[in-house]
């Protein structure tokens, strides 16, 4: 096997100037990029940093005890991060979900949810208020995050079998930890729990039916998603993607499943339905879904952008270059100077890097994607 080779580029100063245009206009809730895509989603990351070491995202042979995270002056507060969602809504934003990093490490996170959970739509609707986290504090965080206004949780899991999951997490964090951090979640009610979990061909592509059966009829909906070729230091090679087709065939082949429609334009997952005796879906047995950014590129539909934990605005999880939107908020400039910044750097918005990797050859894009952002600083 050829040798693990890991770039070690720090991308987090790569960023652009945002530029308030001479002439101010309000926004309008419609804008589009270059491919016609409407801006409908918002990720922001509150943190850099996570207790995890997964290799597919924070490997510890990287972000070891000397990786220089950010100092917390650098960090957007809690009434900037609200700030820029205000307006973010006002172009057309209607789901904000927090990431990171683990964003549970996040002093006091309750306070931006409290915050978030009070904005409201031009037409006064509430938001879709969403969190991912790898639920190692989520059983005692549950109540006060529902309490703050959350909607949903998405919590990352890659296996069930302990030593597996010890594996992958390289932190020796138990599984049964995470396990109660779900049914936390469900106690005091937060709703349409996702769990996420990234396969990794020859790591734990042995615990996809395990997940199955455990979150079958559960309410949980459980989502796989290909290991992706995200940032520049988890080692990505194509050998190790299994590919979303096969896995379904995997399943399909002890559990019946039947092809369901989307919940909404641009969602990332394929949902499929698990089937009663009759081959009709059972709401009771719930689904599952794929993610399969690299086998099966959705970039087509995609209207989701990512708020960094300094403030720099990213177009794509793809992406190298970032817009610099905390030295207008710290500048002092006015709302409506900062959300007439934000629209032409959305409607200049042409990336679609997972249909273009799958015009490439097999090595070429693990080449390219030396300059990339970490998904860790720009969250999933």
């Amino acid at each position: 096997m050829a040798e693990r080779v890991i770039p070690l580029v720090d991308a987090r100063a790569a960023s652009r100037s945002a530029v308030v245009p001479s002439l101010l206009q309000a926004p309008t809730g419609l804008l589009q990029d270059q491919w016609g895509r409407p801006l409908r989603d918002l990720r922001i990351s509150v943190t850099d940093r996570c207790n995890f070491r997964c290799n597919y995202c924070m490997p510890k042979e990287v972000f070891d005890k000397n990786y220089p995270y950010l100092p917390h002056s650098s960090l957007l507060s809690f009434e900037e991060i609200t700030r820029l969602a205000q307006l973010f809504v006002q172009h057309g934003v209607r789901k904000l979900r927090l990431t990171g990093g683990e964003p549970l490490l996040r002093k006091n996170i309750e306070s931006l949810i409290a915050q978030l959970a009070q904005l409201r739509t031009p037409d006064g609707q509430p938001l879709d208020l969403t969190l991912t986290t790898n639920a190692s504090l989520l059983a005692r965080k549950a109540q006060a995050l529902k309490d703050a206004g959350l909607n949903r949780v998405t919590v990352s899991l890659d296996g069930l079998d302990d030593a597996v999951f010890r594996r992958m997490n390289d932190v020796d964090f138990p599984v049964a930890d995470v396990l109660d951090g779900i049914e936390a979640a469900r106690a005091v009610g937060l709703s349409d729990i996702k769990v996420n979990m990234v396969v990794k061909r020859g790591t734990n592509d042995d615990q996809i039916l395990p997940m199955a059966r455990h979150f079958r009829g559960t309410g949980v909906t459980l989502r796989f998603i290909e290991y992706m070729d995200v940032g520049a230091t988890n080692g990505w090679r194509m050998n190790e993607v299994l590919p979303s087709a096969e896995l379904i065939a995997q399943l399909r082949a002890e559990l019946p499943l039947i092809a369901l429609d989307p919940n909404s334009q641009g969602e990332t997952a394929v949902r499929w339905g698990y089937a009663d005796a009759f081959g009709q879906h059972d709401p009771a047995l719930g689904e599952v879904g794929v993610i399969s950014s690299v086998t099966q590129a959705f970039c087509g539909d995609c209207n989701r952008a990512r708020l960094s934990t300094e403030g720099q605005l990213y177009l794509c999880l793809f992406a190298s270059q970032g817009w610099d939107l905390r030295s207008l908020l710290r500048s002092g400039a006015s709302d409506r100077e900062i959300a007439a910044a934000i629209a032409p750097i959305w409607q200049q918005r042409d990336d679609r890097y997972s249909q273009m990797r799958s015009e490439m050859p097999p090595d070429a894009s693990p080449a390219q994607s030396a300059r990339r952002i970490e998904m860790s600083y720009i969250g999933g």
